[in-house]
């Protein structure tokens, strides 16, 4: 029960990031992705030393190939945060939900054609309803929903970097906000460097501290998700992850009025029903896999 309640909190947390970052419309995408590495790294090391996971992290960055690798997801992760900071602050939070509702089918179809992992036929149909949910969006609003599909394919090409190199998702995070803490760094410096530039960083107490939350906003959820992966099965986990782009779905409705024409609702409901054949496949893989009874 106390796993349910982490993995809940966590994915709830992450839900709310579109709330969280609407407060920081005002400032620019790559400020606010630039103060979300630096603060993130502060966090990490924090709950690091907190935690006790330092020599888990030395013995990390003595690993080239696990380094190298998590050079790679670095990027990805940081093309993923950027794309979402601009699409809340462009009011197009339901894109970047759909991007979370389909990025689960996307990583299973990247398992079976990359990592040749098993398929149930029915996931098999999950993967064919997001593809022509997607066509639907091309067709009916004559563009791609780039933000959703950059979002997933991001996310989903990063989670296969994690799986085949696997590392602690805290100190995973703090070599990989390592990577990026020089273009962070960097930007921020040419920021303050720039005469007519103008930075959120020190407009006022409520956006620096929004600036500096961000990072420990972004450590907390991982940390919350880590203790529920150690305390309940992982498909359980799998599945509450539903939750997150539910509330931003939820959020972008009815709390920051975003559009919503009647096409864009075929859009979703093909996504919710791949999403419950996802489900309903990843069940029976499940049940199959669990040792009969004797009878």
């Amino acid at each position: 029960m106390q796993g349910l309640v982490l993995a809940v909190m966590a994915y709830s947390i992450w839900g709310i990031f579109p709330l969280f970052f609407s407060y920081l419309n005002h400032v620019s995408p790559v400020e606010v992705l630039s103060h979300r590495i630096i603060w993130s790294l502060v966090a990490t090391l924090t709950l690091g030393l907190i935690l006790q996971r330092g020599r888990l992290l030395v013995r990390a960055l003595q690993d080239r190939k696990t380094l190298v690798w998590l050079g790679v997801s670095s990027l990805l992760i940081a093309v993923n945060w950027l794309v979402y900071i601009w699409a809340v602050g462009q009011h197009r939070v339901l894109e970047a939900s759909l991007g979370y509702f389909i990025m689960p089918v996307v990583s299973l179809l990247m398992g079976r054609l990359i990592l040749k992992e098993s398929l149930h036929p029915l996931q098999g149909w999950a993967g064919v309803l997001a593809a022509m949910a997607v066509l639907w969006e091309l067709w009916s609003f004559g563009a791609l929903p780039w933000v959703g599909v950059v979002l997933a394919f991001a996310f989903a090409f990063y989670g296969l970097v994690r799986k085949v190199h696997p590392i602690d998702g805290l100190n995973g995070l703090t070599i990989e906000t390592l990577w990026l803490l020089p273009f962070a760094l960097g930007f921020v410096a040419w920021q303050t460097l720039t005469a007519d530039s103008q930075m959120g960083f020190g407009l006022n107490n409520s956006t620096t501290l929004l600036l500096v939350f961000s990072g420990f906003l972004t450590a907390l959820p991982l940390v919350l998700f880590a203790m529920a992966t150690s305390r309940i099965n992982l498909s359980i986990v799998g599945f509450i992850m539903y939750i997150n782009p539910t509330i931003q779905f939820l959020i972008g409705v009815f709390v920051l009025n975003e559009h919503f024409p009647p096409e864009r609702m075929l859009t979703f409901i093909l996504v919710w029903i791949a999403l419950f054949l996802f489900v309903a496949g990843l069940w029976q893989q499940i049940r199959r896999s669990q040792p009969q009874n004797p009878s």
